[in-house]
């Protein structure tokens, strides 16, 4: 799935849900390095583990961050209902 981010200096997220856990998150834009380590931590997790870890953090002045924006793209997509 891809989701279009908000607020952050990354444009989008992709990511798959399979059996009923996250794998191959990626994002593209943003600080490459600390993206690529929130892809390799989250990796086979599930996203209502995802969304209580990174649900709300900021960054900067910023309201969002880019692992809030991922904890977003799970809620959007209806996972945190799980």
């Amino acid at each position: 799935m891809t989701y279009k981010t908000s607020g952050v200096c990354s444009k989008s997220i992709d990511y798959e849900i399979v059996e009923g856990k996250l794998h191959n998150v990626s994002f593209t834009g943003g600080c490459n390095g600390n993206l690529q380590g929130i892809g390799k931590l989250v990796e086979g997790m599930t996203p209502a583990d995802v969304i209580s870890r990174l649900e709300g953090i900021k960054c900067g002045f910023k309201n969002t961050s880019c692992p809030d924006q991922l904890a977003r793209a799970l809620k959007q997509a209806g996972y945190d209902a799980l």
